[in-house]
């Protein structure tokens, strides 16, 4: 089976953890150690998220000032390969060097006229107080939304076109590698009137670029490991009500929260209209996961639309 696994900023930095080498590495071990038996057997392709450290590459450009602060793109490829090196290891070191295992800095091709510059909503760096939010916005120029009771920078995140280096992910699987790739949504680009390849400043969400790449390698499955159990209609609130099972069409009706559950239910919809199939949940449960005890699935069909955990368990 050939599947993408996206990783979701709790595989790589929890909340309250410091952003330590020390903690990453913990945490990519963990991760992997998880994956390692379901690895082992398939054509696995990991992608993962950069949120916080590109933000921490940010802040930390900013702090020294003899140069000029490197800009968005270079700092997404150099959590790249900072990130997908660790992956890389330990991946590797979980399944004893039985599979070769690959990390691959990737671009991903965006419309330079996409709303999304105009209107950031990604999720980046460390959270602040109301008061530290205002006082780094004021000092450069950042836009700041709220993230549960903090407080982040944002900045525009643009639907992915396609993944430029897929043809090459490919060929890896083909070969029987496997590949770490995708890495924060891979570095966003646009095409100039020559056909050239130019950085733009913009985060690409990794749940979209890894439907992107799962459609463009023709994957069956797309995995999104998350520390939720479910999706949920009205999350949070007493009418709460979990999905085991839903049609495009079913959650395509629904709305989710902009900056965390939405981009992945629109990455299981473009994933679904390929024909593929998706699947949600929590990374330390992910052979229940796989054997649909836990966790959400988005199918092309479904001819009651729309399965509740409720309906599942009885």
């Amino acid at each position: 089976m050939r599947v993408v696994v996206a990783l979701g900023g709790n595989a790589l930095a929890r909340r309250g953890e410091p952003m330590t080498a020390e903690y990453l590495r913990a945490n990519v071990k963990a991760a992997c150690e998880a994956l390692a038996s379901f690895a082992r057997d398939n054509e696995v392709v990991i992608t993962h998220g950069n949120g916080p450290q590109v933000g921490l590459l940010a802040l930390q450009n900013l702090a020294y000032q003899d140069v000029a602060a490197y800009p968005l793109d270079i700092l997404g490829a150099e959590t790249q390969g900072m990130i997908g090196y660790v992956v890389q290891q330990e991946l590797s070191n979980a399944l004893g060097g039985e599979r070769e295992v690959a990390g691959i800095i990737t671009t991903t091709v965006v419309d330079e006229a996409d709303p999304a510059f105009v209107r950031p909503t990604k999720l980046i760096g460390p959270q602040y107080s109301a008061h530290d939010a205002a006082e780094a916005a004021a000092e450069y120029r950042w836009t700041i939304a709220k993230d549960g009771n903090a407080f982040r920078r944002v900045v525009p995140s643009p639907m992915p076109l396609s993944i430029v280096q897929a043809p090459l992910i490919r060929r890896l699987l083909e070969a029987g590698s496997l590949a770490v790739c995708v890495g924060g949504g891979g570095v966003p680009v646009r095409v100039d009137s020559k056909g050239r390849h130019i950085g733009v400043q913009a985060v690409v969400d990794k749940d979209l670029a890894s439907a992107a790449l799962a459609a463009d390698i023709q994957a069956d499955t797309l995995i999104m490991l998350t520390d939720g159990d479910y999706v949920s209609e009205n999350w949070g609130t007493p009418e709460q009500r979990d999905i085991h099972t839903a049609s495009v069409d079913a959650v395509s009706a629904m709305s989710f929260a902009e900056g965390s559950m939405q981009p992945k239910i629109d990455a299981a919809i473009r994933v679904a209209r390929a024909g593929g199939r998706t699947l949600i949940g929590p990374l330390d449960r992910l052979d229940d996961l796989l054997a649909r005890k836990i966790g959400t699935e988005i199918v092309p069909t479904l001819k009651e639309g729309i399965r509740w955990v409720e309906t599942a368990k009885a």
